[in-house]
């Protein structure tokens, strides 16, 4: 399954309708937490997302807003007796709040601390960029590796079928019959998470060729000044970072209180979007993830 679930939308402070950042990606067996910001806890468990189901969470920066609900689900994790490991990755120059906040969670689970310092892989599928923020942000990407779909009608016609179906995946070859043969190129899938940043290539690089991209849209086109000030993303620089990526479809997030209508974020990012779809999230919001697309 692979699904994403939005715990909360709202930036620096929550509002009536808004909770603080949170974010899950269901990913196959994996259960990836993004930005945990306070009440989180709170909100897994309106959304229907249990402890037992996170294996990484994922911080981009180490402002409150995203990581203050860290103790609490920590704890949540020891209470419910999580006993897979739980790995933990943040900005390097963030240790002394990740380990203070993890400090004052309860102990009882087995969490492993992955700080990084640069671009690159941080785990099978999981890379990082750094973004442009007031201080140091990295995004994360998780991509599947590209494989193959079989074709029916080809494996009905070289006479593969049943268990030998099993053995022609592993081996690659079967009775002179070649994999290639009797199945389609299949691209991974690919997905995207944008946090706090200025317009910047870290953002691009990131948001390249991917199936879903969630983005901030702190501000509204009219305040890009502040944007800029507070290097933030404004809704249609988030539109513009998927059109230039050919985003498939945009999630937007992270609003400013002063927006209580985040409809004309939305316009602003969909104007510059390109072909891809824009939403913008609300709290307790579950996107299944895009169909994948067709391959030759």
């Amino acid at each position: 399954m692979r699904e994403f679930v939005v715990l909360g939308t709202a930036s620096q402070v929550p509002t009536r309708t808004r909770n603080h950042n949170g974010y899950v990606l269901h990913w196959d067996g994996e259960g990836l937490l993004f930005d945990p910001g306070e009440g989180t806890q709170r909100q897994m468990i309106q959304a229907g997302v249990s402890a037992s189901q996170i294996t990484r969470i994922c911080v981009t920066h180490v402002h409150g807003d995203h990581c203050f609900g860290l103790p609490g689900v920590l704890s949540r994790m020891a209470l419910d007796r999580v006993e897979h490991p739980i790995h933990l990755h943040y900005p390097a120059s963030g240790e002394d709040m990740i380990r203070a906040l993890v400090a004052v969670a309860s102990p009882g689970i087995d969490l492993r601390l992955h700080p990084h310092g640069s671009a690159g892989p941080v785990a099978a599928g999981v890379e990082v960029r750094p973004l442009f923020h007031r201080i140091e942000t990295y995004g994360y990407r998780v991509v599947e590796p590209d494989g193959r779909s079989l074709l029916p009608e080809r494996l009905a016609a070289a006479g593969i079928t049943g268990p030998d179906v099993s053995v022609l995946q592993r081996d690659g070859i079967l009775g002179g019959v070649r994999l290639e043969d009797v199945s389609a190129p299949r691209p991974g899938q690919s997905f995207a998470f944008v946090m706090d940043t200025a317009p910047c290539a870290g953002a691009e690089e990131l948001a390249a060729g991917v199936d879903l991209l969630v983005a901030e849209s702190t501000f509204s086109d009219d305040d890009g000044d502040l944007a800029a000030q507070y290097r933030h993303l404004t809704a249609g620089q988030a539109g513009a970072v998927a059109a230039t990526a050919e985003a498939g479809m945009l999630i937007l997030t992270h609003f400013s209180s002063r927006y209580t209508d985040v409809s004309m974020l939305e316009g602003q990012a969909r104007a510059r979007s390109g072909a891809a779809a824009v939403v913008a999230a609300n709290d307790l919001d579950r996107v299944p993830f895009p169909k994948r697309q067709r391959w030759g």
